[in-house]
Protein backbone atom coordinates (compact mmCIF):
# COMPACT_ATOMS: atom_id res chain seq x y z
CA UNK A 1 0.00 0.00 0.00
CA UNK A 2 1.74 3.40 -0.94
CA UNK A 3 2.34 6.13 1.53
CA UNK A 4 0.33 9.24 1.75
CA UNK A 5 3.39 11.06 1.46
CA UNK A 6 4.70 9.29 -1.58
CA UNK A 7 1.14 9.81 -3.29
CA UNK A 8 1.42 13.39 -2.45
CA UNK A 9 5.06 13.76 -4.11
CA UNK A 10 3.34 11.41 -7.38
CA UNK A 11 0.74 14.34 -7.79
CA UNK A 12 3.23 17.31 -7.11
CA UNK A 13 5.53 15.61 -9.49
CA UNK A 14 3.05 15.39 -11.82
CA UNK A 15 1.53 18.99 -11.54
CA UNK A 16 4.85 20.50 -11.76
CA UNK A 17 5.82 18.82 -15.34
CA UNK A 18 2.37 19.82 -16.20
CA UNK A 19 3.84 23.99 -15.53
CA UNK A 20 6.50 23.41 -16.92
CA UNK A 21 4.90 21.69 -20.14
CA UNK A 22 2.67 25.05 -20.34
CA UNK A 23 5.50 26.99 -19.27
CA UNK A 24 7.19 25.87 -22.75
CA UNK A 25 3.99 26.12 -24.73
CA UNK A 26 3.65 29.73 -23.69
CA UNK A 27 7.01 30.53 -23.70
CA UNK A 28 6.98 29.09 -27.23
CA UNK A 29 3.55 31.23 -27.88
CA UNK A 30 5.06 34.46 -26.85
CA UNK A 31 7.96 34.03 -29.51
CA UNK A 32 5.26 33.86 -32.22
CA UNK A 33 3.38 36.38 -31.03
CA UNK A 34 6.19 38.97 -30.71
CA UNK A 35 7.53 37.81 -34.57
CA UNK A 36 3.43 38.08 -35.59
CA UNK A 37 3.23 41.65 -33.71
CA UNK A 38 6.67 42.39 -35.99
CA UNK A 39 5.37 41.12 -38.96
CA UNK A 40 2.36 43.39 -38.18
CA UNK A 41 3.68 46.17 -37.38
CA UNK A 42 5.93 46.35 -40.59
CA UNK A 43 2.67 46.49 -42.29
CA UNK A 44 0.63 49.11 -40.86
CA UNK A 45 4.02 50.91 -41.32
CA UNK A 46 3.99 50.35 -45.02
CA UNK A 47 0.56 51.23 -45.19
CA UNK A 48 1.07 54.29 -43.44
CA UNK A 49 3.78 55.86 -46.05
CA UNK A 50 2.13 53.95 -48.99
CA UNK A 51 -0.88 56.55 -47.65
CA UNK A 52 1.28 59.23 -46.88
CA UNK A 53 2.69 59.17 -51.06
CA UNK A 54 -0.43 59.36 -52.17
CA UNK A 55 -2.79 61.43 -50.43
CA UNK A 56 -3.16 64.75 -51.65
CA UNK A 57 -1.41 67.28 -49.54
CA UNK A 58 1.32 70.12 -49.88
CA UNK A 59 3.53 70.27 -52.35
CA UNK A 60 1.31 68.66 -54.50
CA UNK A 61 2.39 69.82 -58.67
CA UNK A 62 -1.45 69.65 -59.57
CA UNK A 63 -2.63 71.78 -57.12
CA UNK A 64 -6.17 71.85 -55.15
CA UNK A 65 -8.29 71.68 -58.14
CA UNK A 66 -7.94 68.31 -60.59
CA UNK A 67 -9.47 68.83 -63.92
CA UNK A 68 -11.28 66.20 -65.32
CA UNK A 69 -11.54 65.70 -69.65
CA UNK A 70 -15.52 66.31 -70.49
CA UNK A 71 -16.79 64.73 -73.33
CA UNK A 72 -16.73 68.16 -75.35
CA UNK A 73 -13.52 68.39 -74.97
CA UNK A 74 -13.05 71.68 -72.23
CA UNK A 75 -12.49 70.98 -68.91
CA UNK A 76 -14.33 71.51 -65.75
CA UNK A 77 -12.18 71.82 -62.60
CA UNK A 78 -13.62 69.61 -59.35
CA UNK A 79 -13.77 71.07 -56.26
CA UNK A 80 -10.78 69.56 -53.88
CA UNK A 81 -12.49 67.41 -51.69
CA UNK A 82 -13.98 65.66 -54.35
CA UNK A 83 -11.92 63.05 -55.28
CA UNK A 84 -9.97 62.68 -51.67
CA UNK A 85 -9.95 59.30 -50.29
CA UNK A 86 -11.99 58.68 -47.05
CA UNK A 87 -9.87 58.71 -44.11
CA UNK A 88 -10.81 57.26 -40.64
CA UNK A 89 -11.86 59.00 -37.87
CA UNK A 90 -11.78 62.22 -40.10
CA UNK A 91 -13.24 65.14 -39.30
CA UNK A 92 -17.01 65.67 -41.08
CA UNK A 93 -16.60 68.09 -43.33
CA UNK A 94 -19.60 70.48 -44.41
CA UNK A 95 -21.88 69.47 -47.19
CA UNK A 96 -21.77 71.75 -50.10
CA UNK A 97 -22.61 71.25 -53.84
CA UNK A 98 -19.91 68.94 -55.75
CA UNK A 99 -19.10 67.38 -52.73
CA UNK A 100 -18.97 63.63 -52.86
CA UNK A 101 -19.74 60.98 -50.30
CA UNK A 102 -16.30 59.73 -50.68
CA UNK A 103 -14.96 62.81 -48.63
CA UNK A 104 -16.70 61.04 -45.14
CA UNK A 105 -14.70 58.59 -43.97
CA UNK A 106 -16.13 54.83 -44.18
CA UNK A 107 -18.00 55.07 -40.91
CA UNK A 108 -19.75 57.93 -42.26
CA UNK A 109 -20.71 57.14 -45.72
CA UNK A 110 -22.80 54.03 -44.75
CA UNK A 111 -25.15 56.34 -42.69
CA UNK A 112 -26.31 58.62 -46.69
CA UNK A 113 -26.03 54.86 -48.61
CA UNK A 114 -29.00 53.70 -46.12
CA UNK A 115 -30.93 56.49 -46.30
CA UNK A 116 -30.68 57.19 -49.93
CA UNK A 117 -31.49 53.26 -50.18
CA UNK A 118 -34.64 54.06 -47.90
CA UNK A 119 -35.31 57.19 -49.60
CA UNK A 120 -35.33 55.68 -53.19
CA UNK A 121 -37.75 52.80 -51.82
CA UNK A 122 -40.01 55.36 -50.29
CA UNK A 123 -39.68 53.89 -47.10
CA UNK A 124 -38.92 57.23 -44.71
CA UNK A 125 -36.51 58.24 -42.36
CA UNK A 126 -34.77 56.40 -39.69
CA UNK A 127 -33.68 56.13 -35.92
CA UNK A 128 -30.07 55.29 -35.27
CA UNK A 129 -31.53 51.93 -33.44
CA UNK A 130 -33.03 51.00 -36.92
CA UNK A 131 -29.51 52.22 -38.48
CA UNK A 132 -27.91 49.80 -36.24
CA UNK A 133 -30.12 47.06 -37.37
CA UNK A 134 -29.29 47.81 -40.81
CA UNK A 135 -25.68 47.80 -39.98
CA UNK A 136 -25.79 44.28 -38.57
CA UNK A 137 -24.70 45.97 -35.43
CA UNK A 138 -26.05 44.82 -31.68
CA UNK A 139 -28.67 47.05 -30.49
CA UNK A 140 -26.59 48.33 -27.03
CA UNK A 141 -26.63 51.78 -26.33
CA UNK A 142 -23.21 52.17 -26.90
CA UNK A 143 -23.46 50.96 -30.19
CA UNK A 144 -26.64 52.92 -30.55
CA UNK A 145 -25.18 56.22 -29.43
CA UNK A 146 -22.16 56.03 -31.77
CA UNK A 147 -24.53 56.23 -34.24
CA UNK A 148 -26.44 58.96 -33.03
CA UNK A 149 -23.58 61.25 -32.58
CA UNK A 150 -22.54 60.67 -36.11
CA UNK A 151 -25.67 61.33 -37.40
CA UNK A 152 -25.98 64.47 -34.76
CA UNK A 153 -22.52 65.61 -36.70
CA UNK A 154 -24.01 65.03 -39.88
CA UNK A 155 -27.02 67.54 -39.00
CA UNK A 156 -24.93 69.76 -37.72
CA UNK A 157 -22.97 69.61 -41.46
CA UNK A 158 -25.75 69.61 -43.28
CA UNK A 159 -25.89 66.33 -44.69
CA UNK A 160 -28.53 64.98 -42.74
CA UNK A 161 -31.66 66.37 -41.85
CA UNK A 162 -33.56 64.91 -38.51
CA UNK A 163 -37.67 66.08 -39.15
CA UNK A 164 -38.71 64.39 -36.14
CA UNK A 165 -36.58 64.10 -32.74
CA UNK A 166 -34.49 60.97 -33.27
CA UNK A 167 -35.28 60.11 -36.90
CA UNK A 168 -32.87 61.07 -39.27
CA UNK A 169 -32.33 61.55 -43.49
CA UNK A 170 -30.97 62.93 -46.22
CA UNK A 171 -30.79 66.53 -46.72
CA UNK A 172 -32.97 67.91 -50.01
CA UNK A 173 -29.60 68.86 -51.35
CA UNK A 174 -27.78 65.97 -50.33
CA UNK A 175 -30.37 63.68 -51.65
CA UNK A 176 -30.81 65.71 -54.98
CA UNK A 177 -26.50 65.38 -55.54
CA UNK A 178 -26.83 61.36 -54.60
CA UNK A 179 -23.58 59.70 -55.04
CA UNK A 180 -23.19 59.86 -58.49
CA UNK A 181 -19.96 62.79 -57.93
Amino acid sequence: MPSVVGLLEQRACAARRRVDELREEADRIQAELSVAEHDWNEWVIARLRVREVLAPGEGDVAGPDVAVDLPNGGEQPLPAGALEPAKSKSMVPMSRAGLAWSALSVDYQRIPRVLADRDRLGQGSLSCQEMAVCFGLDVVPAKVETLRSKAKRMVARGWLVEPVSGRFTLSQAVAEQGEGL
